[in-house]
């Protein structure tokens, strides 16, 4: 499809910029191999600065400094205060482990709204086998504290995998004991360092009741709630809202509500530690690179972002799904256990009604 036969280019309103590919811990379910020393390549303070003067371009986008850890870039907060000059939202997702009372304070001040945290088990065993680092629970709840101590809104991520789903309801309390604004889990994306745990993916089933359980848990906790990578859940939540008797608006389901399932190339990119522009950090598809063209040209007209954005261009079940507009399915964990970034989701257990009809599925 030509650009001048695209669908009418969305507003860009996340992303997750990997600052650095450098980390200090290694674990199992990362997309990258990360090390603590400088990556070559990265892109310059300069470089960067300008990439944030470009955002504006293609919406008002919240702006997620990641990585790696990206406190182990010297220049981060010097961005953060650059992207706040330009109006720009800018939240941060450390691993907690490296933050000290000074960074604590550094991040206040440099403007960060909130900073996601790591947690994937409720204790220290659970959590360090996962993060790879003994040590690792201990230093991230040190972490949370002088956050929390420093005035900075934090909330809590957990990767959902099938060691750690039977203590979930041990981990929001944690959450909410530690005071986190929200908690938000992440459903494993095999790609990466995490294609080595194929034990650990769980299957439609599974995903199914972990979403489920997710909706009924989001009515008993003041906690904001989302699940992501997880595009399911906005088919779950409208087929259970409609049993509750609920309609889906922003005063019962919040930015839920106001958001959809995969957002890659339609509200959503990454751009990785070169420069490179992908969809999600776990679809590794060349979307173009800011070194080379504008970003702005790339969430314009990239070829990927054109697919996407184009539901004919869907194959199997999510191409007739009814559900598509709020799901979509994960790209990511088509193309990487398909090897077809347009196939259908591979772990959905839900038969669209139009692909249950005569004629069947295309």
């Amino acid at each position: 499809m030509a650009a001048e036969e695209s669908p009418q280019v969305p507003p860009l309103r996340l992303i997750a910029w990997e600052v650095t590919r450098s980390c200090n811990l290694a674990c199992r379910h990362c997309r990258a191999e990360a090390h603590p020393r400088p990556y070559p390549g990265e892109l310059s303070t300069s470089e960067a600065k300008a990439l944030i003067d470009s955002f504006p371009e293609c919406g008002r986008p919240i702006i997620i400094f990641t990585g790696g850890e990206p406190l182990l870039r010297k220049d981060v907060f010097e961005l953060a205060e650059h992207a706040g000059s330009k109006g720009l939202r800018c939240v941060m997702a450390p691993n907690g482990t490296l933050i000290t009372r000074g960074l604590a304070a550094k991040i206040r001040e440099s403007g960060i709204a909130r900073c996601s945290v790591s947690l994937d088990g409720p204790d220290a065993e659970s959590h360090d086998a996962f993060r790879g680092v003994p040590g690792a629970f201990a230093a991230a709840l040190r972490g949370i504290g002088l956050l929390k101590s420093a005035g900075v809104e934090f909330q809590i991520n957990t990767t959902v995998t099938r060691s750690n789903m039977s203590s979930f309801r041990r981990i929001s309390t944690l959450a909410g004991e530690l005071g986190a604004a929200a908690w938000h889990i992440f459903l494993l994306v095999p790609m990466g360092r995490a294609a080595g745990l194929g034990a650990e993916v769980i299957n439609a089933a599974e995903y199914e009741a972990v979403l489920n359980w997710f909706y009924d848990f989001r009515k008993t906790t003041p906690m904001q709630v989302k699940a992501t990578c997880a595009p399911h859940y906005y088919r779950i939540m409208r087929q259970r809202a409609r049993e509750d008797g609920l309609g889906v608006n922003p005063e019962t389901f919040g930015l839920d509500a106001l958001s959809r399932g995969c957002l890659g190339g339609t509200g959503f990119c990454f751009i990785s530690h070169t420069g490179r522009v992908q969809p999600c950090g776990y679809l590794e598809l060349d979307c173009g690179n800011v070194r080379e063209e504008s970003f702005a040209k790339i969430w314009q007209s990239a070829k990927y972002f054109l697919e996407f954005r184009d539901k004919s261009r869907y194959r199997g079940k999510c191409g007739v799904c009814e559900y598509h507009r709020v799901c979509g399915g994960c790209r990511a964990r088509a193309y990487s256990l398909t090897g077809d970034h347009l196939a259908e989701e591979p772990l959905c257990a839900y038969l669209p009604g139009k692909a249950s009809g005569p004629g069947g599925l295309p």
